[in-house]
């Protein structure tokens, strides 16, 4: 069953609650409460991911002040949904994007719910910087919106450096990209390569069972670190 098929059926009882989750209620009618001991267990991750995604998405279209066309059709290409549920989640996003306010909350809820999976924050932090590029450019605002989600993340500067640099031509190091430096010889480069593929690879997202938002932004994030390594590897005729 999809994400939203799961928020849709209330007898299931999949919970979530916070400020995400009164997001949620106020699209499909009911509010979702997430808390110790709840009959139905803990939120699952992929409820947690894609729906966070979805109100940072938003709230981050808003931070230069208007929503673009371009930021609308990136959202819906990494967010990909059944056309039977397409105007929730447009109804969804159009309800987190009325203000850039209070994405802190959203951020901080994610970062909470998703304390034992750091790696799923950082493909959240992906799929931001992925909307926010699809006209081209990261605005300086989104860029400042997006730092500050990483920090609430409790990413440190280098990280959220790895991050961008997948992204922004102005940060485009291939080095960055792959978390390494020029100090390093060819052969713990290419060790270093190795395991940051096995540990970054969206077939990892699938035996996980997270939701095709996570692949998609998985295997984009694997393309970008391939191109850096086939840069790294033409400079030191590897």
């Amino acid at each position: 069953m999809s994400v939203w098929g799961k928020l849709g059926g209330f007898g299931i009882g999949f919970l979530i609650g916070g400020p995400i989750g009164a997001l949620i209620g106020a699209v499909i009618g009911h509010v979702l409460v997430d808390r110790e001991g709840a009959p139905f267990g803990p939120t699952p991750k992929d409820v947690v991911f894609t729906t966070g995604l979805v109100a940072l998405a938003a709230k981050m279209a808003k931070a230069d002040g208007v929503v673009m066309r371009s930021e609308r059709e990136a959202f819906r290409r990494i967010v990909e949904v059944d056309e039977a549920d397409r105007e929730r989640v447009e109804a969804l996003f159009d309800l987190a994007s009325r203000t850039s306010d209070g994405y802190q909350a959203y951020a901080r809820q994610m970062r909470d719910l998703l304390s034992d999976e750091p790696g799923l924050l950082e493909d959240v932090l992906d799929g931001l910087f992925l909307i926010a590029a699809a006209d081209g450019a990261v605005h300086e605002r989104e860029f400042a919106f997006l730092g500050d989600v990483a920090a609430i993340f409790g990413f440190d500067a280098a990280r959220f450096e790895r991050v961008a640099a997948r992204h922004v031509a102005r940060k485009d190091d291939p080095y960055v990209v792959v978390g390494a430096t020029r100090e390093m010889d060819d052969a713990a480069l290419k060790s270093h390569y190795r395991r940051l593929v096995a540990e970054i690879h969206p077939d990892r997202a699938v035996a996980r069972g997270l939701p095709p938002e996570a692949i998609a932004i998985a295997t984009r994030r694997l393309a970008a670190v391939n191109e850096a390594w086939d840069r790294i590897e033409r400079e030191r005729g590897m």
